[in-house]
């Protein structure tokens, strides 16, 4: 053997020996990790027992109450006078409406913007 392939049959050992550590090391950081893991589940509380889940209230299961909200309107901006920024408005609350009518879109209409409807025509 010359002394190039003597060289180069060290570089190539080296080389799958620093290979051979970085895999036992990724292999050790994982194992560590599912380690920790369990260490934690064993620490955690049990879980509840069927008796002692939550159970429905006496007066049943709670319905869903469907209706028409109306929002506050917005202040209007005296003549000169600046326009209210978002931090200056307050939380702007919503009340029953009065109306019974659902509001809906108009024939033809998708109902959103870019929906890809036709529109309304």
């Amino acid at each position: 053997m010359t002394t190039a392939s003597t060289q180069l049959a060290a570089a190539s050992g080296l080389m799958s020996l620093v290979l051979f550590v970085v895999a036992m090391a990724v292999l050790a950081l994982l194992a560590g990790g599912f380690w920790m893991n369990s260490r934690n589940k064993y620490r955690e509380s049990a879980r509840p027992r069927p008796d002692e889940q939550p159970h429905l209230p006496p007066e049943g299961a709670v319905h869903e109450i469907r209706e028409n909200r109306e929002s506050a309107e917005v202040p209007r901006t005296p003549e000169g006078g600046r326009p209210l920024t978002p931090y200056e408005l307050s939380n702007m609350d919503s009340r029953p409406s009065e109306s019974g009518d659902r509001p809906r879109w108009s024939r033809g209409s998708s109902g959103s913007f870019g929906g890809g409807g036709l529109g309304a025509h």
